[in-house]
């Protein structure tokens, strides 16, 4: 296998969901608060949202990937979206931790942790592809099509938690 092809992939799906995700967070303004536009885009400044900016330009990737890399690297679906979670759990943690610390969130902060997370998620990705980690690609489905899911559920119908929470605004969701 060609692990310098693989490389590539990663750096391109790392620019590419920096790039993407950096214009989602304005996309639903953009559009004139378009619903459908909120299913893939920040509505507010919440952490989920900021979730939501990571993860759609990730699974863009991923299918993307799939077909461009799938067949040679049968590992590749599993291995990306175990990268994606891992970069979702670091945005949530690194969040959480220093708006503790500090006591408020300062966007450069925010900025730069979406950075950090796409990244380590494409480096994990990267290293469980050419390790040739194996795991069922049915479960690897199910778990983007519930995350897709539950992102566009909650941005119509936010639960009262703080992850939801727009610590500008004070609102949940649309």
């Amino acid at each position: 296998m060609n692990n310098k092809k693989i490389r590539n992939y990663q750096i391109f799906s790392i620019v590419f969901t920096f790039l993407l995700g950096s214009f989602l967070h304005f996309t639903y303004e953009l559009s004139g608060k378009n619903y459908l536009v909120a299913t893939f885009s920040a509505i507010n400044e919440s952490v989920w949202e900021h979730l939501k900016i990571l993860y759609f330009p990730m699974l863009l990737t991923i299918i993307i990937g799939c077909f461009y890399l799938g067949k040679e690297y049968s590992n590749f679906l599993c291995s990306k979206t175990i990268g994606t979670i891992i970069a979702m759990i670091f945005i949530v943690v690194f969040f959480y931790t220093y708006f503790g610390i500090l006591g408020k969130n300062i966007a450069f902060i925010d900025i730069l942790s979406f950075f950090i997370a796409d990244i380590l998620g494409e480096v994990i990705a990267y290293i469980s592809i050419i390790n040739k980690y194996k795991c069922n690609r049915l479960i690897s489905i199910l778990v983007l099509i519930l995350i897709s899911i539950l992102f566009i559920i909650f941005t119509f119908f936010s639960p009262r938690i703080g992850l939801f929470k727009d610590p500008v605004t004070g609102t949940y969701g649309i």
